[in-house]
């Protein structure tokens, strides 16, 4: 991977923008824009972008389990499906 042609100046995005977008779908890989030499954004393709936010919620839902695990907020198996089962028939 060549991160340097990853990275392109605004100037590039404002000139090229539909090639910009069409080679983001096409191989999946990000670009960086930078402004006055500084990064100031990417420019991704939407299914890794939501890929990315699955990864992000998933990774929330480990760290949640991990704090509840450590503060005791645990139900043993046996006693979830006794209550469950109770919702769900009665």
């Amino acid at each position: 991977m060549q991160l340097s042609q990853d990275i392109k100046p605004i100037s590039y995005l404002k000139a090229q923008t539909a090639d910009v977008i069409k080679s983001v779908n096409e191989n999946r890989r990000s670009i960086y824009i930078t402004q006055n030499g500084e990064a100031k954004a990417v420019v991704q393709d939407i299914k890794s972008y939501e890929n990315l936010q699955n990864t992000l919620n998933l990774l929330k839902l480990i760290i949640q389990s991990e704090n509840d695990i450590e503060n005791s907020r645990v139900t043993k198996q046996d006693e979830m499906f006794d209550s469950l089962e109770e919702k769900l028939f009665g």
